[in-house]
């Protein structure tokens, strides 16, 4: 996060197909979710799926989002991705099922070191880098990163991305 902070993180864009990125994210926390029975629904209605990025970090945005999907949501979880595209831009949906965040926790949420309360249930693990992380990378890449969420129904990020253009 310093080395990112500082400017010092230099991207190796290519072309990247999200669709591929995101089935690798999924096998690779496969284990994650399969052990509390987890359901993954997808959706991909992009039609363009072809953007310039770094393959290591969108990876990273993309396991971020999923993982915390999986984290803060009940014990069986259903999260859904979702892509779709327009003129000039890919977009990636995350939701889930789980506990929500009131309007002041989503203004905090992209903030380094913050993190959700979850009252005395201590089964979250992490330092509260994986958001600020996330909004970091995304707009490293000329794009945005949204979230949307209602206390108790789930929450939905959504990350932007520019189309690789030809």
């Amino acid at each position: 996060m310093a080395l990112l902070d500082r400017g010092e993180i230099k991207l190796k864009p290519t072309e990247v197909n999200i669709h591929d990125v995101i089935e690798k994210v999924l096998n690779n926390l496969g284990v994650q979710l399969e052990q509390r029975e987890g359901e993954i629904e997808l959706s991909f209605e992009a039609t363009d799926e072809l953007v310039e990025a770094d393959e290591l970090h969108l990876t990273n945005i993309l396991t971020n989002l999923i993982d915390n999907a999986n984290k803060y949501s009940p014990k069986t979880p259903h999260i859904s991705v979702e892509t779709y595209s327009d003129d000039g831009f890919v977009y990636v949906s995350v939701s889930d099922q789980g506990c929500g965040m009131t309007k002041e926790q989503q203004t905090k949420i992209f903030d380094p070191f913050y993190r959700v309360p979850t009252g005395n249930i201590h089964d979250v693990k992490g330092f509260g880098l994986g958001l600020s992380y996330v909004k970091k990378m995304v707009e490293a890449h000329s794009g945005a990163v949204e979230v949307e969420s209602k206390l108790g129904k789930g929450s939905i990020f959504t990350v932007k991305l520019p189309l690789k253009h030809d």
